[in-house]
């Protein structure tokens, strides 16, 4: 593949200046775009005049935020889902480019649109099954006869499956090669499950591992196995993970929401997020680009997802040592190890399973597309909102119900600022991101083309991919100063559904947790790397948030919702199943809008900090209950970190002090301003890109990926992991005392923000 080839560099370099001009857009306050007749906008400056003081006295309108609330519509995010999901639209598909081009007819509206909205492309690297020569998996039998073979494609049960836009599934980055050997079940595909079947007497060199999604990422159960020297890997989804153990036709869609025997979750198994190309750069023409020989991430040994049907057939004739309780799930068999299959089985005991996985990799162009509205007091202030907008098919879940909200989010945002009855005090970014599927590449590739000026001027990044789950509850998963912005936008919402309980109401219910300072209060989930967050979070550390309802827990034991990644994943099956009436997609729309409102208009920024001494505590807790006592013998002090933690709960108490006194009088403007600096950089404090050189992007030292099994600061808790059974004095033990240190001077960083700003 001639992977190096690049676009013109005229192109290339029209799109990045074009993104420029868009982002310049921010610290410009400029005249009001709209053509529309009615009353000038408060703090806007007309033609020839001076841009507006930041002493603007704008907050908060709770008029217009009760305005937004009432026009949020759930026919409309009905009928946007619709047409978002009407096709196929894999990343860089004709698809994909048309909803591009959709988004901006609609940011672009003279009557709803917004200020202005751009597309910028990318040249990344992408992987794709070949057309001309599928991937196969056969059972070949001892003669070399092939007995049995895998769906290619899942079954046409909707009419909607057999297009020829239909991505076969696949295994994205796996390498192509034609490996065969012998079947062994290698559970979830972790370290340990290989370890186990090695405990178990079985030679894994040469063998293929069949394994079920869940337990570790999709590209480690490669790596993993690659370790043992398996030759190939299988992937299937288990009835047990996602379809409450349910597996028979009539049982599963399109009679229900659950995922058909036939279902193959496709997904992106590269290991890191970005294009694999331009680690930490932006996929311009520019740019350097790695040579393909020297990219790392990809899976090192061929794989292939296969359906639960075709996984029965082979995980049932498999023979072998029984499987472990734990390893057991619901294809209506026990599982054994193998190697090999039943004597008396379906296939002759010495037949083999022969994987073909024929993908290539080809430098595609892939859009991202940004919406503004212009801030009228403080323009150079962001606040983003963002969804992917690539699919693995149709996608009406992932991701189009996300960019369903979104668009009627900024639709109802849109004619209000084209009417002349409201502009937000800041910047607000609508962003339609490319290419997530296949790693976060499209958001990741923006945070590194304008990684300063996002990093000095964003507020908050808010995501919404998959709004809809299922229609139960809210799921907020966030860093700790959003709390008190999502739970006061939460409780002023009705929530969908029967009673007249608020969301806050209805979510507590269902995800709680009991604060020292509040009491019970709904409990956030942390962030990790499952969407356009990320880049955002671990790589410029700001304050993220990620929202969606989700199902009740206590009734389901899925995994996610059963059709994820699958050509099953329509809008018929949104419409019937997840959320008919699209009340809960109407209810995620209200909290976002309430909480991008909430953070664009007030004068003071709605970020708790103290909420993050919580966190802190619990993590200190964690360390001196876990591991104080192994520390001790090493003779390693946790006291800087105790005293650190002291210092950061003391200056945040302290700064929501002077807030509140600000706040019950009449502050100079230019205070406030200082004041949401604080806020809005504390999140910053907690970056060292040097705390982890291992891990690719992850800098924030309280949400870096933790392997230890103590819930602490995880560079810690991963260092005593690795150095628990090595002797005193070692490396490993000198990486627990600089893990601690990294905390401390990210904490004692952090009090040193939240002081006063004249105090040096």
């Amino acid at each position: 593949m001639q992977w190096t080839k690049v676009l013109g560099l005229g192109l290339g370099a029209a799109a990045f200046l074009g993104l420029g001009i868009i982002l310049g857009h921010f610290a410009i306050p400029k005249e009001a775009s709209s053509p529309a007749p009615g009353p000038p906008v408060t703090g806007l400056p007309v033609t020839g005049s001076p841009a507006p003081s930041i002493s603007a006295p704008q907050d908060l309108d709770l008029q217009i935020l009760e305005t937004v609330m009432g026009q949020l519509n759930a026919s409309r995010i009905r009928e946007n889902l619709r047409e978002l999901s009407r096709e196929p639209h894999v990343a860089t598909s004709p698809r994909d480019e048309d909803l591009v081009q959709l988004l901006l007819q609609r940011w672009r509206d003279p009557e709803s649109g917004l200020d202005s909205a751009e597309a910028s492309n990318y040249e990344v690297l992408l992987s794709f099954p070949s057309q001309e020569q599928p991937n196969l998996v056969h059972v070949v039998g001892p003669t070399g006869d092939i007995i049995y073979s895998c769906r290619q494609t899942e079954e046409n049960l909707t009419g909607e499956q057999g297009g020829p836009d239909v991505v076969q599934p696949y295994a994205a980055y796996a390498p192509p090669g034609s490996p065969q050997g012998l079947l062994v079940y290698a559970n979830r595909g972790s370290e340990e499950d290989f370890k186990e079947l090695q405990t178990q007497g079985i030679k894994l060199e040469g063998t293929i591992a069949l394994t079920r999604y869940g337990g570790v990422g999709r590209g480690a159960k490669a790596v993993n196995a690659a370790k043992h020297r398996v030759a190939a890997v299988l992937v299937y989804t288990d009835p047990a993970d996602i379809n409450d153990g349910l597996s028979s036709p009539s049982e599963t869609f399109p009679n229900s929401w659950y995922l058909p025997p036939s279902g193959v979750e496709r997904g992106s198994y590269y290991e890191y997020f970005g294009d694999p190309l331009t680690p930490y750069l932006p996929a311009i023409p520019s740019s350097f680009r790695l040579d393909l020989a020297n990219v790392s991430g990809f899976p090192p040994i061929p794989t292939q997802p296969i359906g639960f049907q075709d996984a029965r057939d082979l995980l049932c004739n498999l023979d072998g040592t029984l499987a472990p309780t734990t390893w057991q799930g619901a294809l209506g068999c026990s599982y054994r190890l193998g190697p090999g299959f039943l004597p008396n089985g379906d296939f002759p005991a010495d037949s083999q399973v022969n994987v073909s996985v024929h993908n290539r990799l080809e430098l595609r162009n892939s859009s991202n597309v940004l919406g503004i509205i212009r801030g009228a007091v403080e323009p150079d202030r962001y606040v983003l909102y963002g969804n992917h907008r690539d699919s693995w098919v149709h996608g009406a879940v992932d991701p189009s119900s996300g960019t369903a909200v979104l668009l009627e989010l900024s639709r109802v945002l849109g004619t209000l600022l084209k009417k002349g009855t409201w502009r937000p005090r800041r910047s607000i970014v609508f962003a339609s991101w490319g290419a997530e599927e296949f790693g976060l590449i499209g958001s990741t590739e923006f945070t590194e083309e304008f990684f300063n000026k996002l990093q000095e001027r964003t507020v908050a990044y808010i995501n919404v991919d998959i709004s809809v789950f299922a229609n139960a509850t809210l799921r907020v998963q966030g860093t700790p100063p959003v709390q008190s912005v999502v739970f006061s936008a939460t409780k002023e919402i009705r929530s969908p559904g029967p009673g007249n309980l608020s969301i806050y109401d209805n979510w507590i219910r269902y995800f709680n947790r009991s604060s020292p300072v509040y009491g019970l209060v709904p409990s956030l989930g942390s962030l990790g790397a499952g969407s356009d967050y990320a880049p955002f979070i671990h790589f410029l550390g700001i304050s993220s948030m990620d929202l969606a309802y989700t199902y009740d827990r206590s009734k389901t034991s899925a995994r996610i919702y059963p059709t994820y990644h699958t050509a099953f994943d329509t809008f018929d099956y949104v419409d019937k199943f997840l959320d008919p009436g699209f009340g809960s997609h109407q209810a995620v729309a209200q909290t976002a809008g309430s909480v991008i409102l909430r953070l664009s208009d007030s004068f003071f920024l709605p970020l708790n900090v103290s909420d993050y001494s919580e966190t802190l505590l619990s993590f200190l807790q964690a360390a001196q209950q876990d591991l104080g006592a192994l520390l001790e013998q090493h003779s390693i002090s946790l006291g800087p970190l105790v005293a650190a933690v002291e210092k950061f709960d003391a200056e945040a108490a302290a700064l929501g002090e002077r807030i509140s006194t600000l706040q019950n009088g009449s502050p100079d403007p230019l205070q406030v301003r200082m004041l949401n600096d604080q806020l809005m950089l504390l999140e910053r404090t907690f970056l060292n890109p040097r705390a982890f050189p291992e891990e690719r992007y992850y800098s924030h030292v309280l949400w870096a990926p933790r392997t230890g099994s103590v819930a602490t600061f995880p560079g810690l808790s991963n260092a005593c992991s690795r150095a628990r059974d090595t002797a005193p004095g070692s490396e490993a033990w000198a990486e627990v005392q600089r893990q601690i240190s990294i905390v401390v001077m990210a904490l004692e960083g952090a009090a040193a923000t939240l002081r006063p700003v004249a105090d040096l």
